[in-house]
């Protein structure tokens, strides 16, 4: 378990920052204490201090999941969010869509957000903005990307992606052999 290197910290901090804009100082600076990311196994996790000072204890190939894994490096080193990381981002999302009822189970199976499915949107939400999915109970579903505008989700046909997917908690039961 390492700390991040400039050029992998520049490409968590773009990706976090697609959802949860300038909100990223607040993962960090918490009420609570300090946290932190630390790389291990091409995964990145985010733990506290305190935790981090225990987990050096553990030899490393012992070491399983020191904290939450907020998403992994690819072999071409882009990095990809896990929905591991949704309780965080969601309290602090910039941009939020909300799924009707009968869409939800659509979403959760891992389809993309169509327009007859689109319950609400946050007003001036970009094309290709990183989005917080919740159901209109205000439930964290997952996250994608906009695939239209808020002005142009008034226009489109109702068979129109809105929403391109990203992750969703759907993710728990369909690869639980293959999350840590």
């Amino acid at each position: 378990m390492r700390p991040l290197t400039e050029a992998e910290t520049r490409a968590v901090f773009e990706k976090l920052g697609r959802y949860i804009g300038e909100n990223i100082q607040l993962l960090v600076d918490r009420p609570d204490g300090t946290y932190c990311f630390r790389l291990h196994r091409d995964r990145v996790y985010y733990l506290s201090e305190k935790l981090l000072k225990v987990a050096a204890s553990v030899p490393r190939n012992n070491l399983v999941s020191p904290g939450t894994c907020f998403g992994k490096f690819t072999k071409t080193q882009k990095f990809r969010l896990s929905v591991t990381a949704l309780d965080f981002l969601a309290p602090y999302a910039k941009y939020k869509v909300w799924v009707k009822p009968g869409s939800e189970q659509s979403f959760l199976y891992g389809n993309h957000v169509l327009k007859s499915g689109l319950g609400r949107i946050t007003e001036n939400t970009a094309q290709y903005q990183g989005v917080v999915v919740y159901s209109m109970a205000d439930v964290p579903l997952g996250f994608g990307v906009a695939a239209k505008s808020t002005q142009e989700c008034r226009k489109v046909d109702p068979m129109a992606i809105v929403v391109f997917h990203q992750a969703d908690v759907g993710e728990y039961v369909r690869n639980e052999d293959t999350l840590t």
